[in-house]
């Protein structure tokens, strides 16, 4: 059969509901992966899921690793991702040639690995991974409606946890959205919000590293050597969270037939924000505050409670963060949708019936209420988080897909590539391990300042 051929029944089956391992489709991959978008809409959808508001953390990063160090981490770091998600595609694209196209990552790990790594590994990971985000997005987008609410109304008393609380009932109006592809426009809104933020940081850095109240700057890298070597283990676990993904095969999933080249196409599209963005915001920030650069960049423009970049400048920045909060939040909820459809829904039933809408949204609206919960009680997330970006985005996203490309292609050990991707697997999972160590280190260094509920 040829590859036009091909194409066309692929694109008939998925839209009849069968896959192509000749099962039927179940309601989770059917109404939440439909295989309808392009590769601009592809792009749309891995800008949102990598150029996120935590890139907002990379000149923290750079406090701990200095100016060589920060930069060879945040090109690796480029590259790398670049090529393991492209690795990832050409994985997908073989077994969709040879009558298996995988819609999920569990999908690829249990015909690649074994159905023990699809259940117990690949899938509880990359569901931890997802779901902590919609979890972080959620605390980070408080914070910012907080941040607002004080540059608006100095010394106002209404707690975190409120505007965590309302920034989670908006979420569950969005998260009935009903696929993956039908947040293409509101992955485009969120593509140009980050350009926006991420430019409007760059000025505050610009304004205040050259105004007269700028303070001294100091690059050195502080704390003994002990607390230093854990530093530069964490600062590579916020790198790495900051290029996560996670979802690169529910992506690809969104693509309409024909499916060749346009993974990567929205992959071009999205390096070319993600190096404008994050390069740009590290090295300004940096450059800005040296190593009193604070968990996120927007913290340095406010000493005391009091602005030090123009007000306006600081108030649309947070603006635009929140906004983009709310997109991210909900592409990395689509996993956790795609589950419970999966169990609660009917196949046999048309999407919009009453059989299938009922538990869509009782379902979401609970996963939300779930994660806006754990976000208000527990504002101090931003510590597991990195632990989890330790021990899922740098083996999902560095080493998982050289093994897959490895096994599925079998390059020979005599080429560039078989060890290429080998030295890959071994240097991130390592890496994975020691910041793993790393950051539960900072999780029992910082428990006594741990709070329910803290207005932080």
């Amino acid at each position: 059969m040829g590859r036009a051929s091909w194409e066309d029944e692929e694109a008939r089956k998925m839209e009849a509901g069968d896959d192509t391992v000749g099962q039927k489709l179940d309601a989770g991959a059917l109404f939440v992966l439909q295989s309808k978008g392009s590769w601009l809409h592809c792009g749309y959808h891995l800008t949102t899921s990598i150029v996120a508001p935590p890139l907002l953390s990379l000149p923290f990063a750079f406090a701990s690793l200095g100016w060589a160090a920060g930069l060879t981490c945040l090109v690796i770091g480029a590259a790398v991702t670049f090529y393991s998600y492209n690795l990832i595609s050409c994985v997908l694209e073989h077994h969709a040639q040879q009558g298996r196209r995988h819609l999920r990552f569990r999908d690829m790990a249990t015909d690649i690995l074994g159905p023990g790594w699809g259940r117990y590994y690949i899938g509880p990971i990359q569901f931890l991974v997802c779901f902590g985000a919609v979890i972080a997005c959620i605390l980070l987008a408080g914070q910012s409606m907080k941040a607002i609410y004080l540059i608006a109304n100095p010394g106002g008393t209404i707690k975190l946890y409120v505007f965590v609380l309302i920034f989670g009932v908006f979420m569950m109006t969005l998260a009935q959205l009903p696929s993956f592809h039908s947040l293409r426009h509101v992955n485009l809104i969120s593509l140009v919000l980050c350009l926006a933020y991420s430019f409007c940081a760059v000025a505050g850095c610009i304004y205040l590293g050259t105004s007269d109240r700028a303070a001294p700057r100091d690059y050195s890298i502080t704390g003994d050597t002990h607390d230093r070597v854990f530093g530069v283990f964490n600062a590579i676990a916020v790198i790495a969270t900051t290029y996560g993904n996670g979802i690169i095969p529910e992506i690809q999933a969104t693509v309409a037939a024909p499916v060749t080249g346009k993974m990567f196409k929205g992959l071009c599209l999205c390096y070319v924000v993600v190096v404008t963005t994050f390069f740009s915001v590290a090295i300004s920030g940096y450059w800005a505050f040296g190593n009193q650069a604070q968990g996120t960049m927007l913290s340095n423009f406010m000493v005391d409670g009091r602005v030090v970049i123009p007000e306006w400048l600081l108030l649309i920045t947070e603006l635009f963060t929140l906004l983009q909060l709310s997109a991210v939040a909900v592409v990395y909820l689509q996993p956790t949708n795609e589950v419970m459809e999966g169990f609660l829904s009917d196949p046999k039933y048309e999407q919009y019936a009453a059989r299938n809408v009922v538990p869509r949204l009782l379902s979401r609206t609970a996963a939300v209420a779930f994660s806006t919960t754990v976000a208000a009680m527990v504002p101090f997330f931003g510590d597991m988080n990195a632990l989890i970006g330790a021990f899922g985005f740098l083996p999902l996203d560095f080493a998982v897909p050289a093994v897959f490309y490895n096994l599925t292609f079998k390059p020979s050990k005599k080429g560039v590539v078989f060890w290429l991707n080998t030295s890959i697997v071994v240097v991130f999972s390592a890496l994975a391990v020691v910041a793993s160590v790393a950051a539960v280190r900072q999780i029992v260094l910082d428990a006594n300042s741990y709070k329910l509920f803290a207005n932080v």
